[in-house]
């Protein structure tokens, strides 16, 4: 399968990282939680894969489209 970059769906503050590089995930599967507008919105694999990098840190802040985890 090919490298699939993961965006933000939202502008908000990473509040928690629930996988780690080299973490298979299924589709679905939470990567992170975002915190927007005091709700908490999780960010999901869109199709099973491997973790592969992920480009933040709990408490960055991330604008819409900004890339967030990569699945190989």
């Amino acid at each position: 399968m090919a490298e699939l970059r993961v965006k933000s769906e939202i502008a908000g503050a990473v509040w928690k990282i629930e996988v780690a590089v080299g973490d298979r995930v299924a589709e679905d599967d939470p990567l992170l939680i975002l915190e927007a507008m005091k709700m908490e919105i999780p960010l999901l694999a869109p199709r099973p894969g491997v973790v592969k990098a992920i480009l933040v840190a709990e408490g960055d802040r991330l604008a819409e489209g900004d890339i967030a985890v990569v699945l190989d």
